[in-house]
């Protein structure tokens, strides 16, 4: 996902749920999808094209079955392609605010990862196991519900740089830890380029408290690589 950088156009769904309020384009993702944000960040619409459809009608239920348990948005309304969600805590671990302080970023980056590894019960998980992930996946190292989409800009956090909640958990089930923090130290060289060798990854792991597994992280970053898993 990036900001957008030219003028989106909003959908008609978009301004009937805005209802006059002011509406602004936020993020835009590969699949043509755009998230607005409604009267200035108290609510949000992500709409998206109908090839990819599925993906926001599977995050329904997951956002539904998480927020139980761990701060995700919550859901106001949906429909074939698009859904409304009210405002969570905090802005993305990509935000600008974030671009000269990435060592704070990567701590609660993997900070949060932790809080949704411990806080989502795996044996009263309704889902499945990310689309991405390989049934024939190595044994977990430890089983958990993972996010199934842990890039860096899934991750809010608060102005004082802590972990605040997750968002696009579409893809979120059941998985080996590593699927979640291999892509999520991958994503660290996307989105905060260093000149030294493994980023920021050492901090992201400290701060989720454990020590690099180079196998398991090789494997599912090929694994991440060899199914795009946007499109399922």
């Amino acid at each position: 996902m990036t900001f957008p950088t030219e003028p989106v156009p909003i959908p008609d769904v978009v301004i009937e749920i805005a209802a006059g309020r002011p509406v602004v384009a936020v993020w835009v993702n590969e699949l043509g999808g755009v998230t607005f944000s409604v009267d200035g960040g108290r609510e949000y619409v992500k709409v998206y094209p109908a090839v990819s459809a599925h993906l926001l009608a599977a995050e329904v239920p997951r956002l539904r079955w998480a927020t139980r348990f761990t701060p995700v948005p919550a859901v106001l309304a949906h429909g074939p392609g698009w859904l409304h969600t009210a405002r969570l805590e905090g802005r993305s671990a990509v935000d600008p605010r974030w671009a000269d302080d990435p060592r704070t970023a990567a701590r609660a980056i993997g900070t949060g990862l932790r809080h949704l590894h411990e806080a989502l019960p795996v044996d009263q998980c309704p889902f499945g196991t990310p689309s991405w992930v390989p049934v024939d996946a190595p044994q977990a190292d430890r089983l958990v519900v993972c996010h199934g989409d842990a890039c860096a800009p899934n991750t809010l956090m608060t102005d004082d740089g802590m972990f605040s909640g997750h968002v696009d958990v579409g893809d979120l089930g059941v998985a080996d830890r590593w699927a979640d923090l291999a892509i999520a130290t991958l994503s660290l060289d996307w989105n905060f380029p260093s000149e030294g060798p493994g980023g920021f990854q050492e901090l992201l792991l400290e701060a989720y408290g454990v020590a690099a597994d180079t196998e398991r992280i090789a494997y599912y970053r090929r694994a991440w690589d060899e199914e795009d898993p946007l499109t399922g």
